[in-house]
């Protein structure tokens, strides 16, 4: 999704794909097939661009730092990147610049995790502090025996220990910052979540106080700050109620890439979150991020039973032609995420059936 935005800016892609066939092959004719994971295939690929960036947060943090130390330019850079690849580090910081963390802590044995739930009561959230996505590594637990699998194959590495926050809706916030110093940030945005996979995304956050709103966007820009981030950084929230019933907010997660929660920005802001993420890490001016409308709606198509996804084009379209696709050319698995639709408009409801109809024409959910 990236691809369109280069072109525009006359920016020539180059991706390091896992094999032939991956989504982004498709639209990149320079790819380079190849493991992340090796070292020498990173420095490979890296000797024929100015730039490193990432679509993902699993290239390992060594590799980085040697490719850095050869001499490449990495956009963000490891120091940075480590905060969205381990949990651990992420929640250290985040307490560091005293923003609102849930209570946490790494465990590395049952009596551990046995201790911090009877402190905090339970249930407790157990992670896996690297590698985890859409719900992977996650893990509700009412006793320190239900994470002994876990603990036992971590091989004496920490899990992250969190307190079970009962939260009234999910929020997230797209950032970005280029090497100059320059930053801006979009709408803060309500999210839906189903079996941990993003389902939705609503453009600003629907009755969202300005002043808790002025504080998430804050609290993303001092992170994209204090860290040193070059690029487009999500920093996903819950919305809680605090002791005194007044709206707030505690952090729950980092990605720093263009994320799905920013989607919506193809189609609902002055500059996406895929040119604004190239424009940062080429340390270009920043665009404008203001919505181009009083509302913009993300839903996510997830793949069902229906494996063809270019026949439910006619319905959709002739449906709905104010509805945007945007397909990823991935093979359809049940409840992987395979494309997305957005709407644009002011009646927030009516979007919301337009969008949810169209992603559930193209899952099979509905049929007409």
């Amino acid at each position: 999704m990236m691809a369109p935005a280069a072109e525009a800016l006359g920016v020539r892609l180059k991706v390091l794909a896992e094999s032939p066939d991956v989504c982004a092959t498709q639209v990149i004719p320079q790819a380079q097939v190849g493991d992340y994971r090796d070292l020498a295939t990173l420095r490979e690929f890296a000797a024929g661009v100015d730039v490193v960036t990432f679509d993902h947060e699993h290239v390992p943090t060594e590799h980085l730092q040697a490719l850095e130390a050869d001499g490449v330019v990495v956009h963000p850079g490891p120091r940075a990147l480590v905060h969205a690849q381990d949990k651990i580090v992420m929640r250290t910081a985040v307490d560091r610049l005293g923003l609102p963390n849930p209570r946490w802590a790494p465990v590395g044995s049952e009596a551990e995790l046995a201790e911090f739930g009877d402190e905090i009561g339970w249930p407790v959230i157990v992670k896996t502090p690297r590698g985890g996505y859409d719900g992977k590594g996650v893990r509700v637990v009412h006793s320190a025996a239900e994470a002994a699998d876990w603990l036992e194959s971590a091989a004496g590495s920490p899990l992250l220990a969190e307190a079970f926050v009962p939260f009234n809706r999910e929020l997230a916030a797209m950032v970005a910052r280029s090497p100059m110093g320059q930053a801006a940030a979009w709408p803060v945005v309500a999210t839906k979540q189903v079996d941990g996979v993003c389902r939705e995304a609503i453009a600003p956050a629907p009755n969202l106080p300005d002043e808790l709103a002025a504080r998430i966007s804050g609290a993303a820009l001092k992170l994209a700050g204090d860290l040193d981030v070059t690029g487009v950084m999500a920093m996903e929230v819950f919305e809680v109620a605090d002791e005194n019933g007044k709206a707030s907010f505690v952090i729950n997660e980092l990605a720093m890439r263009p994320h799905n929660t920013g989607h919506w920005t193809q189609d609902g802001s002055v500059t996406s979150q895929f040119e604004q993420h190239l424009r940062a890490v080429l340390d270009l001016p920043l665009g404008e991020t203001a919505a181009r409308a009083d509302y913009s709606v993300m839903v996510n198509v997830l793949g069902g039973e229906y494996p063809d996804l270019y026949h439910p084009y006619l319905h959709v379209m002739a449906h709905d032609p104010g509805i945007k696709v945007h397909m990823y050319g991935k093979e359809v698995k049940p409840g992987r995420k395979v494309g997305h639709v957005t709407a644009t408009g002011t009646n927030l409801d009516d979007l919301l059936e337009r969008a949810r109809h169209a992603a559930d024409y193209f899952t099979g959910t509905i049929t007409e």
